[in-house]
């Protein structure tokens, strides 16, 4: 058995502190050339991408952290209306996991939103892509998008970078259109940090568990 897809999955991470140096663009356009064989309802190709790089990428995120005191927050795309059960559970396990490896306990609230505000600070990554679909495809629209989403994963992966696919971004969609002049037609499905990982940072050490199939499989055999 070939397993080469199964070694690209298995070291798949979301990586929380990039290193400074920029990706060459060439590399850029290898995950790009990847990430474009991605299926899509009617071969539609919906996804676009506006992508950063430096000094695009400070002023970026400059822009950004200046906006979350004074902007309008706002998805394009419905958040989950809430957690419940085993969803709940396990994204309470992936938080105990973070605050852990960064050495925030429970109590501090303070560390906790610190740690929230990363996100918006990209990890520190050289690169950011926000994602969109034309808003008239609806809900398959960023399904082949999401389907996207994991190509271009993946390619980062097979090419010794490292991402962070973030909804977080997707929450203030309002100033993602306006600052990247992302037609109003088009919808924020997410966002995406990337480049070459901190692999000695602590917040880079952890990796989530995933249910067994049981939990996810139901077989229908008569």
């Amino acid at each position: 058995m070939d397993t080469a897809l199964q070694d690209l999955l298995d070291r798949r991470w979301t990586c929380r502190r990039f290193r400074p140096e920029p990706v060459p663009r060439e590399v850029i356009e290898q995950v790009l050339g990847l990430a474009q064989r991605t299926p899509s309802w009617c071969n539609t190709q919906p996804w676009r991408l506006a992508i950063t790089e430096q000094p695009a990428t400070d002023r970026f995120r400059a822009a950004l952290l200046a906006n979350l005191e004074t902007g309008e927050a706002g998805s394009d795309l419905p958040f989950p209306a809430e957690y419940t059960g085993v969803h709940r559970d396990r994204r309470r396990a992936c938080g105990v996991q973070l605050y852990e490896a960064v050495g925030v306990p429970k109590a501090d609230h303070a560390g906790r939103m610190q740690q929230v505000l990363r996100n918006f600070e990209l990890f520190d990554a050289p690169h950011v892509a926000i994602l969109s679909t034309p808003a008239e495809l609806g809900v398959y629209g960023a399904v082949d998008c999401g389907l996207y989403l994991m190509t271009f994963l993946l390619a980062i992966e097979s090419l010794g970078l490292a991402a962070a696919p973030q909804a977080a971004l997707a929450s203030y969609s309002p100033f993602l259109h306006e600052y990247f002049d992302i037609p109003a037609d088009r919808q924020v499905v997410a966002g995406i940090s990337f480049g070459y990982p901190d692999r000695e940072a602590p917040v880079n050490g952890f990796r989530t568990a995933r249910a067994p199939l049981a939990e996810s499989i139901t077989w229908h055999t008569s």
